[in-house]
């Protein structure tokens, strides 16, 4: 009997594991399409924010980017500044102005005295500054400025100063090297001229050549090409360069160094005062006439056409400048011009420098 009894156990247990692993055969139809939706359900959302995110940090990056290349431009242009002797105004020197002194940059151009202003290019700052050169001046007159450099004459050289034209352009072209993503209307960008004088003799016997000769010197101690040897600080209009100088077989004009890209080129969200350079530089005096206070049209320079996204305001008088620059980052992401809006406004930063010029002598 109990033999029996443990045979029937064992057969119905055996029938029971036998029923278990028929059972086990994996997940139906309807339990895959089931855990498919919910995982669509669960993933998708999870992956839009992924996504979003992404598009945020590149966004928030790019607008960083450009906030710090325009921040760098403007103390760039704040230090070559500090070094200034005369800057430029926007006076042209006609008989409507409040001063008829010829100090401005219209003329400048007037004459061609500077890279000429074009479709593409359009001067916003120009001033004269005393440029360092280092170890280029012999103690005698025995020593040649070219032979400064060698261990022999390590100690028998001086530094010295020469004047130096600096000319910042707005530059408005299309240009698929620098502007990118390519598409639409391309950002503008802000170069930098300078036109240098030479080292002078301090034992030249002939007045009319106060100049080493070409074959005593480096290519560095030697006058550029443009710079007019005539010109005298007394007549700011006088002389600058020689136009013939600026030209060159490839360019037509010097290669300009590239200070910043992606400056904005559309009109800004709110106008700009009528008098934000009267007000910015203390409503400064006409030095001819203090009862009268020099114009909003003699002190600003901006682009003829008003986008004011680089301009200055200039007291040539007192030597200061007020240099304004505004990016555009959303070109940045985009291939399409957009405008600054109040929605949009972080997009485009701004940045402001005001420096008077310490470069004469005895300052």
């Amino acid at each position: 009997m109990k033999n029996l009894l443990r045979l029937l156990l064992k057969n119905q247990h055996q029938q029971n594991r036998s029923g278990q692993a028929q059972t086990e055969k994996g997940m139906t139809l309807v339990e895959l399409l089931v855990g498919s939706i919910m995982a669509f359900l669960i993933i998708t959302p999870m992956l839009a924010f992924v996504v979003d995110m992404l598009n945020t940090d590149r966004r928030e990056q790019v607008k960083s980017n450009t906030e710090q290349d325009i921040q760098a431009a403007v103390d760039f242009i704040g230090q070559d500044l500090s070094q200034a002797i005369y800057i430029y105004d926007n006076n042209p020197a006609t008989t409507t102005t409040t001063t008829t002194t010829p100090t401005g940059i219209p003329a400048l151009l007037a004459g061609n005295f500077i890279p000429p202003k074009n479709a593409t290019q359009t001067p916003i700052l120009v001033f004269w500054k005393r440029q360092q050169i280092k170890n280029a001046v012999p103690v005698n007159s025995s020593i040649k400025p070219n032979q400064c450099e060698t261990k022999a004459n390590a100690n028998n050289c001086n530094d010295t100063y020469v004047l130096s034209l600096v000319a910042y352009y707005r530059f408005k072209d299309k240009n698929s090297t620098w502007c990118q993503p390519s598409g639409d209307t391309c950002p503008t960008r802000i170069a930098r001229y300078e036109i240098r004088d030479g080292v002078r003799n301090p034992y030249a016997t002939d007045p009319t050549n106060p100049y080493y000769n070409v074959s005593d010197t480096e290519d560095t101690q030697q006058p550029d090409p443009a710079f007019d040897k005539a010109f005298e600080l007394t007549k700011p209009t006088t002389n600058v360069t020689l136009p013939a100088g600026l030209t060159d077989p490839k360019s037509g004009v010097q290669n300009p160094q590239v200070l910043v890209n992606y400056i904005d080129h559309n009109p800004p969200v709110q106008a700009l005062s009528a008098t934000e350079c009267q007000t910015a530089l203390g409503n400064p005096s006409d030095p001819k006439d203090a009862t009268k206070n020099l114009d909003e049209e003699t002190l600003k320079v901006t682009d003829s056409d008003k986008t004011n996204s680089f301009y200055a305001c200039v007291d040539t008088a007192k030597n200061i400048a007020r240099v304004t620059i505004r990016g555009n980052s959303l070109r940045r992401l985009q291939d399409s011009n957009v405008p600054s809006s109040t929605e949009n406004s972080a997009f485009f930063p701004t940045a402001t420098v005001q420096v008077q010029g310490r470069g004469a002598l005895g300052k």
